[in-house]
This record gives C-alpha cells, structure tokens and sequence, in this order.
C-alpha cells in the first residue's frame, strides 16, 4: 500500500492522549471507521487500512455502535464460497 506522510501540530497530537509510536495506528483507525460508515469504503478495506483483521475491524465497529453494512451481493459471494469449501 502506498503512503502519504501526514504533519499535526503538537497540540492537535496531545489530544489523542496515545504515546506517540502508536499514534499512526490509532490515526489509520480513525480514519477507516470514519469513511466505512460513510460507505466510501468496505469492511476488508477498512480493515486493511486500519492494519488489523476483518473480525478485529468487526469488532471495532461494533464497539463504536456502527452497523455492519451489508448487500445482497455479500450474501452472494458469502454464498459462493461457502460452496467451495463444502
């Protein structure tokens, strides 16, 4: 994945109340829920933008009270591959 470095002043730093090397893990998060539940984004997406696994980014959600968004074309492929493994 390609990367964009991001500058924040001091202040805006501190109010994460993170130490600092877990600072982008905690960025990436944010910003993943963030446009998941404005459906920009899926939840395999979010979860590799947050670095952390589809169960974990189920997770997360849920402990943020958003809803798991999902399309009859989910349920499809879920189908599907639940096919292939039987």
């Amino acid at each position: 994945m390609e990367t964009t470095l991001v500058e924040l002043p001091r202040d805006v730093i501190d109010i994460f109340k993170v130490r600092e090397k877990e600072l982008p893990k905690v960025v990436r998060e944010l910003i993943a829920v963030a446009l998941y539940e404005k459906g920009r984004i899926s939840l395999g997406k979010a979860a590799e933008l947050a670095c952390v696994s589809r169960w974990e980014m189920s997770d997360i959600l849920a402990a943020k009270r958003i809803p798991i968004q999902y399309y009859p074309e989910d349920l499809e492929e879920d189908i599907e591959t639940l096919k292939e493994l039987l």
